[in-house]
């Protein structure tokens, strides 16, 4: 199975194809577009592996954005003991829902590609429903 390390965030993430993450909100991105990642440090599989210094150049992986949104509430509470101070704040991060879909390497190759996503039919959901 391939992977390949990529750059995005200030984060690096080990990613596969078919693969759903969640990173850091891409700025300008609406969903479902294609998104291309260029800074990828190391691709590879289980027998060999291509470290980049720091870049592997010509090497790119594309995903899918499925959505944006935000996380859960985070709660601040900071309180001064005997001095009446207070304070409460909440924080929502925001992040993007990504799918990899293909990961090529740095002579624009296909190392690895995820499978296509097939709607199901109504007919097949009420199948699995009674089935069960």
């Amino acid at each position: 199975m391939s992977y390949a390390v990529i750059k995005t965030g200030g984060k690096q993430y080990k990613v596969k194809s078919g693969e759903i993450l969640k990173i850091e909100k891409l700025p300008d991105s609406k969903p479902e577009t294609k998104i291309e990642f260029n800074e990828i440090l190391a691709y590879g599989d289980d027998k060999n592996i291509e470290v980049g210094t720091p870049n592997i150049e010509g090497a790119k992986v594309e995903a899918d954005l499925i959505k944006n949104s935000k996380n859960r509430t985070i709660l601040i509470f900071k309180k001064r003991r005997r001095q009446n101070s207070r304070r409460k704040n909440g924080h929502r991060q925001q992040f993007s829902l990504i799918r990899i879909n293909k990961i090529f390497s740095k002579d624009g190759k296909v190392l690895s590609e995820a499978e296509k996503i097939k709607p199901a039919s109504k007919k097949e959901e009420v199948k699995e429903a009674s089935s069960k």
